[in-house]
């Protein structure tokens, strides 16, 4: 049976309703919302008209190419970047950092094992790229108080099969800035690709650098392509680009450096094939999207975005100070906040209590000694509402610390212990869940409306286990 043109309007709105919200700034991870429906409008209308258009081939579509210029080259100029820079634009960050992986590899045919250095507060794109592209990655630990990338660490991890060393431009779990002078130096006179990962920040941090003359952030390391021994740099439209989700942007140092993300063939009978991302066919709406946003806020209009987020993030952070029982981890060098609880209560069940107040937060689970967290991710949009939000975070503290921390039961907890994720089957998965509470009649998944004891059961587990775990919860949704 086919539906009518209204009918399919009112079932995508249906299917909608129960969705987080991706405007308003009450959703704090996941969505950025720049609080301002001319942008939003501009873009979709952007995405519409350019929906059919195929950015595979830009000698047929030669807006394809006019607009990636455009982009990259206002992208570039926020980086800093030297004459001779070359820029391609990508579904997303974490294809951004998939290319200046592949990058890095195929531009080293000589090392037969080749290894990607990164703290281990990069972002889980560098594991996911180094499982696709059969690399080893070490990770390093980090300063346990600053969590930013220890340079004397990441030194002594880089070995003659070292092909890139990656560093954040915030971190998205601690919001800080990685000290990329000393590391970019360290790679650059090891002859080895030193990346920024500036996919949250790329949009933000340039436009604090006279936070000093205001009082804070002084000191804050220097990131950019005016740190030498920086290659690349990846920077996302779709986070404080404030563009529609499917966009970012991966900046290399010199056109040089770029030429080993493309893939090309002709050995086939068809057409000639030339790819400088993942994908082959691939939609101009996300693309154009970016484009028309950034003609309408041009620097000025970013600058302020980027500003009322600061200045909502560091309000927020005085905020928590004064909340008994949360701490923010690490002074934010941007716009993300991680906050922990103390022994009265878990964060776990303080998201939960947000989410009954209209408002969503994103548990981080402990990793390698850090505790658990709460991510806020203060977009422009959220700024304005930040009296509301800091009311609603101090009585959702309240309600947490009267339940008292989630406890797992102990024999779940030995029995964690005992479970080799890589000899798992399908039975064990199911047995595994059910033990947990997360299955219904028949079998079927069954989500619970509070997830503090998932959250808090994820946590017991070792981090492979969490993996395993969590694959089976999305391929049974």
């Amino acid at each position: 049976m086919t539906l009518t043109a209204d009918e399919v309007r009112a079932r995508l709105l249906t299917l909608r309703e129960h969705d987080l919200p991706t405007h308003g700034g009450r959703t704090l991870a996941y969505v950025y919302d720049s609080g301002r429906p001319d942008v939003d409008a501009v873009a979709r209308e952007a995405v519409a008209a350019f929906a059919g258009t195929n950015g595979l081939d830009p000698s047929v579509f030669p807006s394809v190419a006019t607009m990636e210029r455009g982009v990259v080259d206002f992208l570039a100029g926020l980086l800093s970047a030297p004459e001779g820079y070359a820029g391609t634009v990508t579904s997303g960050g974490t294809e951004s950092c998939l290319l200046a992986v592949l990058a890095s590899r195929d531009s080293r045919p000589d090392v037969t094992r080749p290894q990607i250095v990164a703290p281990t507060t990069a972002h889980a794109a560098f594991h996911k790229a180094a499982h696709l592209f059969g690399l080893e990655l070490t990770l390093v630990d980090v300063d346990p108080v600053t969590f930013r990338a220890d340079p004397a660490a990441m030194a002594a991890a880089v070995t003659d099969r070292t092909v890139l060393v990656v560093v954040s431009a915030p971190s998205y779990a601690h919001g800080v800035v990685d000290p990329v002078g000393p590391i970019a130096a360290m790679a650059a006179e090891r002859g080895i690709r030193c990346h920024v990962d500036a996919c949250i920040g790329g949009f933000v941090l340039p436009f604090l650098a006279d936070e000093s003359a205001r009082g804070v952030a002084q000191g804050r390391p220097a990131w950019s392509f005016e740190v030498p021994g920086v290659t690349s740099i990846s920077a996302d439209l779709h986070k404080y680009g404030y563009a529609p989700k499917g966009v970012s942007a991966l900046v290399h140092r010199s056109m040089a450096l770029r030429h080993s993300q493309f893939w090309a063939t002709a050995d086939w009978p068809g057409y000639g094939v030339v790819n400088s991302t993942l994908q082959s066919t691939k939609s101009a709406g996300p693309l154009a999207a970016a484009w028309a946003t950034i003609q309408l806020l041009g620097e000025q209009g970013y600058a302020a975005l980027a500003r009322q987020a600061r200045d909502g993030a560091l309000a927020l952070a005085a905020e928590v100070g004064g909340i008994p029982g949360l701490r923010v981890l690490v002074p934010p060098d941007s716009s993300l906040l991680a906050v922990v609880t103390d022994d009265s209560c878990d964060p776990y069940t303080v998201c939960d209590e947000l989410l009954e107040r209209g408002w969503f937060a994103q548990p981080q689970l402990p990793f390698r000694g850090g505790p658990a967290s709460l991510h806020l991710t203060i977009s422009a949009a959220t700024t304005p509402q930040l009296s509301e939000f800091v009311g609603a975070l101090a009585d959702s503290v309240a309600a947490a610390q009267a339940a008292g921390p989630v406890v797992v039961d102990p024999a779940m907890v030995g029995l964690l212990a005992t479970l080799d994720p890589a000899t798992f089957d399908e039975a064990t998965l199911g047995g595994l869940l059910a033990a947990a509470g997360l299955t219904g009649a028949g079998g079927a998944l069954q989500l619970p409306r509070r997830m503090a004891p998932i959250q808090a059961l994820l946590a017991a587990c070792p981090p492979a286990l969490r993996g395993v775990l969590l694959t089976a919860v999305v391929e049974r949704l």
